[in-house]
């Protein structure tokens, strides 16, 4: 008669253990990891120091990208080819940084307010007023906070 044991409690939480980081790991591992895909609604932007100015080419048409000018975190959009607006990225309803308009309304992750993606106008509450502009210009084709 033979007997056959199964893994140890260990060697079963050391695999579960691996398993479960491997993931992660091969992500961080991949050559594309942390790119900008300009037009791929999964992946947002990653934030960019505005100092030097924004490539207009980096904001897609009627979408926008989030960018941060010291402490302060600004969405830019792009309505329509070569009109660009700025507002402040924070929700007036407590302070989450919203997300860049997807089909024509920017939406705030946390409770879901919704505002116009050209306007920053407030479409849905929880939130009580709309977004706040911020001045930009574009100078050479770079968006200027």
């Amino acid at each position: 008669m033979s007997t056959t044991t199964g893994p140890n409690r260990r060697t079963v939480l050391c695999g579960l253990a691996a398993a479960l980081a491997a993931p992660g790991a091969l992500a961080a591992c991949s050559s594309d990891a942390g790119e900008f895909q300009p037009g791929t609604p999964t992946q947002a932007a990653p934030p960019t120091t505005a100092a030097g100015g924004t490539p207009l080419a980096r904001i897609p048409v009627g979408g926008g990208t989030i960018v941060t000018k010291g402490e302060q975190t600004i969405l830019l959009v792009q309505p329509t080819a070569g009109t660009v607006k700025g507002f402040d990225a924070s929700c007036p309803h407590q302070g989450t940084t919203v997300d860049p308009p997807q089909n024509g309304v920017i939406t705030c992750p946390n409770h879901f307010s919704q505002f116009d993606g050209a306007t920053g106008a407030l479409r849905k509450g929880p939130a009580a007023s709309g977004l706040t502009e911020v001045p930009v210009r574009v100078v050479d084709g770079s968006v200027q906070v």
